[in-house]
């Protein structure tokens, strides 16, 4: 059985021993939902903490995830040439290395951009701009620094290429055990990729062309990216990065094309699916449809090389790995909708179709991401 060691009842005594935080009054304690189980202690002066713990078995151990987020702040700690970074990361009070436990300052000020984006239905320039830039400057600052790459390979797994090689590895292996684990409406997404030679070929062409450079966050999905609840006015960051469990020293290009699919998975989750419609029928009913987004992952791309022309001049093939990653992203996200929701329907075929063109056809498929404009930033 999996416990946690911190529930409602003990966290207040646990921040009041580990976290030199005085004795205060306590508004709240509320569970939020995640993989983890995950606290938000309101004290009555309105201060947030969010308590992260990691699950752990009968042994009482977890896996670790949260040793490369406290990576991150040893970093911050340890080079002063890189300080600024503060600002936009998420401010980390306490880390239970034994327990794996974290503490950090809840951002109330901020909100999900997945949901700002999916509920307000604005996707505004000036916050694609800012997510653009500042990926830019902790990619630009860290690139290529050898005092950084050696403080990051001190852990080991640190350049992530498994991340692309795992996942090749396995869809080139599909043991008969799948049989068993996986339902019969995700054995269509590996018969129809076994189909597809050009995108396990695609596929391997990434792996191989994976080029660890500089500090990446390797899950930079819009989930993981706070907007400022004032995002028009306010003089703090208009953008925070969040869960830097899988950072690393890793290929830039990665990060860009993560978002990147996120941006697109905005639009094939709101696509209208019926087996009335075909696949242009429901395309064209999208309830967020891509036009409305590529504004977005235009400007945030121009930013970014804006920002960050360096990588140009010693990747000229940069952008065309951003696109194949987005689509190696989009690849990802099937695998854990087959995992987790046991399901590959006709949005799953969409996006299977989305992400081979992305890894297949990378030029072609620039003007259908960035929309007319794209020879503004080739």
């Amino acid at each position: 059985m999996m416990t946690f060691l911190i529930n409602e009842h003990n966290v207040c005594d646990y921040l009041l021993k580990h976290c030199n935080q005085p004795k205060r009054p306590l508004s709240k304690v509320e569970p939020l939902t995640a993989k983890n189980f995950n606290l938000l202690v309101t004290f009555l002066d309105d201060e947030k903490f969010l308590v992260k713990q990691e699950r752990h078995n009968q042994k009482g151990k977890a896996v670790g995830e949260f040793l490369a987020e406290w990576k991150i702040q040893e970093f911050l700690l340890t080079f002063s040439s890189v300080n600024n970074l503060h600002l936009f990361l998420p401010e980390v009070l306490h880390f239970d290395r034994d327990n794996s436990i974290l503490v950090v300052k809840y951002l109330d000020k901020y909100r999900d951009l997945m949901d700002f984006y999916t509920k307000e239905q604005n996707f505004p320039s000036k916050v694609a701009f800012s997510i653009g830039t500042l990926l830019a400057s902790i990619h630009g600052e860290t690139f290529n620094h050898k005092e950084y790459r050696d403080f990051f390979s001190q852990k080991q797994d640190n350049l992530k290429i498994n991340l692309v090689k795992d996942l090749q590895q396995s869809l080139d292996r599909i043991e008969p055990e799948i049989f068993g684990m996986v339902p019969a409406d995700g054995l269509k997404f590996f018969a129809l990729y076994q189909r597809y030679d050009s995108l396990g070929q695609a596929i391997a062409e990434v792996a191989n062309a994976f080029t660890a450079s500089c500090l990446t966050h390797n899950d930079l999905k819009l989930n993981n990216i706070l907007v400022h609840s004032n995002w028009e006015q306010t003089t703090d960051s208009t953008v925070r990065l969040i869960d830097w469990e899988r950072s690393a020293w890793g290929d830039p290009a990665f990060d860009l094309g993560t978002i990147i699919a996120s941006y697109v998975q905005i639009w094939l989750g709101s696509l209208v699916i019926s087996k009335s419609l075909s696949i242009d029928e429901s395309l064209g009913l999208a309830v967020t449809p891509l036009d409305k987004l590529q504004p977005s992952i235009l400007i945030l791309t121009q930013a970014y090389l804006e920002k960050f022309p360096k990588i140009l001049e010693q990747r000229p093939d940069f952008l065309k790995r951003a696109i194949q990653f987005a689509g190696f992203a989009l690849i990802q996200q099937i695998q854990a909708m087959i995992q987790y929701q046991k399901s590959f329907g006709n949005t799953g075929i969409v996006m299977l179709q989305v992400a081979k063109s992305l890894l297949c056809r990378p030029y072609e498929s620039m003007p259908t991401i960035f929309g007319t404009e794209t020879l503004n930033i080739v």
